[in-house]
């Protein structure tokens, strides 16, 4: 039997099995069966956080280019161009179709923020909207990650994301606690197809019913995972109120499993 969200987060928690840590949302524990040996998970939402962009390219616009622009309009233009990267990344697989993809992106804010920016081209602001995505590991990642390896699991991440993955994960503490990464871009599709998680399972060695997939997204990773035959857990940080199809488990923290 697994959580349905809502259906079971209320009501006095009876002991679980023993060792089998709590849902504390939920009144049944989130055990592990001893047939689990991998933990696929999703990056961003799940172990990456990605602050607010929008007021570091309103200050960079301003220092680098004399270009003042209000923080509602670098916000929507922001939210704009992070549309067109989310719908395009998986096309950016080597170094040079992601500089493509990065100069559609700057050229996206160029034209969401004109005639501020029409003085520019779309390469002179690309450092700018780089420099403006400040990326962090969740604050339970890294002990989440320390902890299932001294049990003996595999970790590999499933994300959406394009080459450029891999040095995120470096850059915030992450890749040398993972034992593989597979972003979309790599494989040439993103999830919810099962072809991402499929080379997942191959990097791992595992079969699908011997992994758990943990994600924040309904769409793409408990559709996506449940495709491939892998059991899906939702990871509501509370911040979307998300409703998991009958069946799927619900955690709030990735303390949680």
């Amino acid at each position: 039997m697994r959580c349905r969200g809502a259906d079971c987060r209320t009501g006095p928690a009876a002991p679980g099995p023993a060792g089998a840590p709590w849902d504390d949302r939920c009144r049944m524990p989130t055990e592990r069966t001893s047939r689990t040996r991998a933990v696929f998970l999703d990056a961003l939402g799940t172990l990456v956080k990605l602050d607010a962009p929008w007021p570091a390219p309103a200050r960079g616009l301003a220092e680098r280019h004399d270009v003042e622009v209000s923080l509602e309009d670098a916000r929507r233009a922001m939210l704009t161009e992070m549309a067109h990267y989310r719908a395009n990344c998986v096309r950016a697989g080597d170094p040079d179709s992601l500089a493509r993809l990065r100069l559609e992106c700057a050229e996206i804010l160029r034209l969401q923020l004109a005639p501020a920016l029409s003085g520019l081209d779309a390469a002179a602001i690309v450092s700018t909207m780089l420099d403006a995505l400040s990326f962090s590991a969740y604050d339970d990642a890294v002990g989440a990650l320390e902890r299932w390896r001294e049990t003996g699991l595999q970790t590999v991440v499933v994300s959406n994301w394009d080459i450029s993955l891999h040095d995120v994960l470096a850059a915030i503490g992450l890749r040398d606690l993972l034992d593989g990464v597979v972003c979309s871009a790599e494989v040439g599709v993103s999830k919810p197809a099962s072809a991402p998680f499929e080379r997942a399972l191959e990097l791992a060695g595992v079969l699908p019913e011997q992994v758990v997939h943990i994600g924040d997204s309904v769409a793409e990773d408990v559709a996506g995972a449940r495709a491939a035959g892998i059991e899906a857990v939702l990871l509501d940080r509370g911040a979307s109120g998300l409703e998991p199809p009958a069946g799927v488990r619900v955690i709030a923290s990735l303390r949680e499993w």
